[in-house]
């Protein structure tokens, strides 16, 4: 299994010096991610030996929901990646797109996965040996336009004779508290400019299945929580207090876990659900 964690070249279209000034908010966004996820780690949500070479511990103590919320987000798309691998049986490719500091290859690699990185130059696209292709996109489609994106996907389906693609973002923020979302990062240079494919789980199969996959699925956070076995729900809820529940609602009824496939039928890809 070769396993890649960026593909850049899809939608540049402005020179070094000016994208890295726009894309200075969404860097601030992974660097922040990192860190809830290291204290999340630190604390015993999750194992990861990995993500402590990427950020420091932070001072500052992340509220309950929000551990949990990232817990759940590890947790959906791991099962969806396992899910990916079974079927496949590992003879596969792994393309993890604006991966940041994601660890999921070195995570994959000690649960003894048998994979391999490879560089750019290996990528293997449409002119490949027909390997089915995992694409995973974590907070990613939401930073580029609508067009951007869908260019994206229907690069994606159309390089690809089997394929599954794994998104997680952000949806139902045509709300107040969507709105909030959307203003405080835009108060930190941050502007989401494909929201507007963010407006329900049906916008975003259908952002999907309009360009070119075959089968999409997705559910809100809250429900992938509700989901989750019980024994993992009564350990993490044993690590902290949380004073209100109605807290993670409302944050978790704004992510959601999307996943689409083409082809693969012989693998058994349609079948993959959560």
């Amino acid at each position: 299994m070769a396993t890649r964690q960026r593909e850049s070249s899809i939608t540049s279209c402005c020179s070094t010096s000016s994208c890295d000034a726009d894309d200075e908010g969404v860097r601030g966004t992974c660097e922040d991610a990192s860190l809830c996820k290291r204290f999340a780690v630190s604390i015993g949500y999750w194992h990861d030996p990995y993500i402590q070479h990427f950020v420091r511990l932070s001072k500052e103590r992340k509220a309950p929901e929000i551990n949990r919320g990232y817990f759940a987000r590890v947790h959906g798309v791991s099962q969806l990646i396992k899910a990916f691998l079974r079927k496949t049986e590992c003879h596969c490719q792994i393309v993890n797109l604006g991966a940041g500091m994601d660890t999921t290859f070195w995570r994959l690699k000690m649960q003894a996965s048998p994979i391999q990185p490879h560089s750019r130059t290996a990528f293997r696209g449409h002119t490949s040996d027909g390997l089915p292709t995992l694409l995973i996109a974590e907070c990613v489609l939401v930073y580029m336009t609508p067009e951007q994106s869908a260019n994206l996907l229907k690069w994606a389906a159309n390089s690809f004779e089997r394929a599954m693609f794994i998104n997680y973002e952000q949806v139902n923020m045509g709300d107040r508290f969507g709105q909030i979302m959307i203003e405080n990062l835009r108060r930190r240079q941050c502007d989401l400019a494909g929201v507007e494919t963010c407006k329900s789980l049906e916008s975003q199969k259908e952002r999907l299945l309009s360009n070119g996959w075959e089968t999409a699925s997705a559910v809100d956070m809250m429900e992938l929580y509700n989901r989750l076995p019980r024994a993992e729900v009564s350990r993490i809820e044993s690590l902290e207090f949380l004073d209100e529940m109605e807290l993670l609602e409302q944050l978790m009824r704004h992510y959601c876990l999307c996943w689409a496939t083409k082809g693969g039928n012989e693998l058994g890809l349609k079948e993959i659900t959560y």
